[in-house]
């Protein structure tokens, strides 16, 4: 059930509608926010559209990795259960 949820991001007021709790939303906002706040710093630019198209591409870059990570992790775990595998068969024959 999506619910409104205000937060403030960038200095602006938003209304959001989300299935997740509302601490989740806000949590988010503040991530947001502060990943803008950085980007500000650095950039020293008020342009808030482009400030906000840098974060995006900042996050979706952390999040292309994290996948990127998480699929090798699946790829050992697959690969060392396999070994496993062969060496239980294996040794169940001797």
């Amino acid at each position: 059930m999506k619910r409104s949820v205000s937060v403030q991001i960038a200095g602006q007021r938003y209304s959001l509608r989300s299935d997740a709790d509302d601490q989740t939303v806000k949590d988010l906002a503040v991530f947001v926010d502060g990943r803008i706040k950085d980007i500000q710093r650095q950039a020293r630019t008020a342009d808030t559209q482009s400030v906000a198209i840098l974060v995006a591409m900042q996050i979706a870059e952390e999040l292309f990795a994290e996948r990127e990570a998480r699929a090798a992790l699946k790829q050992k775990v697959r690969d060392k259960s396999k070994s496993l595998l062969q060496f239980l068969e294996r040794e169940a024959r001797v």
